[in-house]
């Protein structure tokens, strides 16, 4: 009957789902808590350049509030 293919479509249902969420998983246990941005454009590059310059450590996912800013 029609039922019999639920479990073949469960396994590839979860085959398919699986790799995205450990990827996402993997990256946010590699950068300490934070997505990555991604810059499609000048003005987004430029943000994340003053963000990496403002947060003192070189890196653009670690952030500092404004009240610590110098």
């Amino acid at each position: 009957m029609w039922f019999e293919i639920l479990p073949g479509v469960g396994v590839t249902a979860v085959r398919l789902v699986l790799p995205g969420m450990a990827t996402a998983h993997v990256h946010r246990f590699s950068d300490g808590g934070k997505e990555k941005r991604v810059a499609y454009y000048p003005y987004q590059c430029s943000l994340m350049q003053r963000d990496r310059r403002v947060s003192g450590v070189n890196r653009y996912y670690v952030s500092k509030g404004l009240e610590n800013i110098d």
